[in-house]
């Protein structure tokens, strides 16, 4: 459509309009090219499909244009029909089959979705869980068990744990001094949250040992943390249940259907044959 639009822009200047009718429908005829027509149906159609860059065009542009395409497009079909080759016959092929496919898959997936529906899988996947527990922690991150036993010697001395991270941790949350911000289970290394876990809001952890190093850790604050609301997940639910309605239909119609697979065994290298196309 790009290219309609970039190369014909002296065709859309030139192009006749169309006449005003007092009362059109999809088979109002507006060209005939060798006898086959072309509708105003065609038209509209072409219409939904244009990139919306081009949808904002004064409607008397756009019906010239399209028309003038359309034209065009009849008058180049009509002469390579008469010359097409088995590659673009297959293709031709594949095109239809793909376009009906995706037509059906767009009417399945865009069907409207009930609140009833919604409300059901909202209940199926957070029906049953509770308040999810959020935890707020800092670490120093050391080479040795002894740079952390240090560590912990400053701060029982009354050495503020912030200021320890920026001047000794090696990991990248120091310079913010040790806070990783708020986390739930199964976010960090089953070691690390393990001690967060068992910690006391306030209580500095012993030495704890990761694949990234010593941590000394200090649990800030914990928060229970609600499960979203219906209007929160909405679209991620609708999106989901589309999704599921486009596969149950995949595999209903594939299961109906009666396909037919011929034991044949062939090199999966002879797909990139071209001389099997040749003529």
């Amino acid at each position: 459509m790009k290219r309609f639009f970039a190369g014909t822009a002296l065709s859309l200047l030139l192009a006749m309009p169309v006449a005003a009718q007092d009362s059109v429908d999809a088979g109002t005829v507006l060209a005939s090219v060798g006898g086959t027509d072309i509708t105003l149906g065609h038209v509209i159609a072409m219409l939904t499909v244009l990139p919306p860059e081009y949808q904002g065009l004064p409607d008397n542009v756009l019906l010239d244009g399209l028309l003038e395409q359309l034209v065009q497009q009849e008058v180049l079909a009509a002469v390579a029909e008469n010359d097409i080759g088995l590659v673009e016959r297959l293709g031709l092929e594949n095109e239809r089959r793909a376009f009906l496919a995706a037509t059906l898959i767009d009417r399945i997936g865009t069907a409207a979705i009930s609140e009833a529906e919604l409300q059901a899988e909202y209940d199926a996947q957070f029906g049953a869980v509770g308040p999810v527990t959020e935890y707020n922690a800092s670490h120093i991150l050391l080479e040795t068990e002894a740079d952390a036993q240090a560590v912990i010697a400053d701060l029982t001395e009354g050495a503020d744990f912030a200021e320890l991270a920026r001047e000794r941790s090696t990991g990248p949350s120091g310079p913010n001094g040790g806070n990783l911000g708020w986390f739930t289970a199964g976010m960090m290394v089953p070691t690390f949250e393990q001690a967060v876990f068992a910690l006391g809001v306030g209580e500095v952890s012993a030495p704890v040992e990761t694949q990234f190093g010593w941590h000394v850790i200090v649990l800030n604050e914990t928060r229970d943390q609600a499960p979203p609301s219906l209007d929160e997940v909405r679209a991620e639910l609708e999106d989901g249940l589309r999704r599921a309605r486009v596969t149950a239909r995949m595999e209903e119609l594939t299961a109906a259907a009666d396909i037919v697979r011929p034991e044949i065994q062939i090199d999966p290298a002879v797909i990139r044959d071209l001389d099997l196309l040749a003529e």
